[in-house]
C-alpha cells in the first residue's frame, strides 16, 4: 500500500474485494495506467474484507469495490452484514462482477450500493470503471467511518 496525496483533502482508499488474481491485477494496472495513486487494499472474499474493516485496517474515507461470486462469504452476504452494522452501514460500495443476473442486480441495489458494473473481458472495461471511481471520489463527500484501532 502506498501513502500518497489525492487531489482532495483526504486520500480515499479503495478496498478491493476480489477473489480472482487476474481481475485484481487488471484493476490495479488500470489505476496505474490512469495515473491514479490512491491506496488499494485487497481482500480475497467477504470474510477477509469484513475482518479488515473490523480490525480498523482500512483507512477512512474509503470506497469498496466488490465482486459478488467469491468463496467463504460472497458479495451479497458481505453487503447484508455491513448494512446491518452501525459503523459500516454508510460505506460506499460499487459492485464489479461477472453476474448479469437480474436477481443479483436487484439484490445489490436493495442493499444500497452506489453502482453495479459487469466485468468486461477487455482491460478497457476496468479502465472505464476506474475513471468513474476517480471522478466520483474527487467530487463526492464520503462518510468518515470510525473504525476500531
Amino acid at each position: 500500500m502506498q501513502e500518497v496525496q489525492n487531489r482532495g483533502a483526504n486520500v480515499v482508499t479503495l478496498l478491493l474485494v476480489e477473489d480472482d488474481d487476474i481481475d485484481a491485477m487488471s484493476i490495479q494496472r488500470s489505476f496505474e495506467k490512469e495515473r491514479i495513486a490512491n491506496p488499494i487494499l485487497r481482500a480475497c472474499d467477504g470474510q477477509e474484507a469484513l475482518e479488515l474493516l473490523q480490525r480498523g485496517l482500512v483507512p477512512s474515507p474509503f470506497i469498496i469495490l466488490l465482486d459478488l461470486q467469491m468463496p467463504r462469504m460472497n458479495g451479497l452476504e458481505f453487503l447484508q452484514l455491513i448494512r446491518q452494522d452501525l459503523e459500516f452501514g454508510s460505506a460506499v460500495v460499487f459492485v464489479l462482477t461477472t453476474s448479469t443476473a437480474e436477481q443479483d442486480i436487484a439484490a445489490s441495489y436493495r442493499r444500497h450500493i452506489a453502482g453495479y458494473f459487469v466485468k468486461d473481458e477487455a482491460a478497457n472495461g476496468f479502465r472505464d470503471v476506474i475513471k468513474l471511481l476517480d471522478g466520483y471520489w474527487q467530487i463526492a463527500e464520503l462518510p468518515m467511518i470510525r473504525t476500531p484501532r
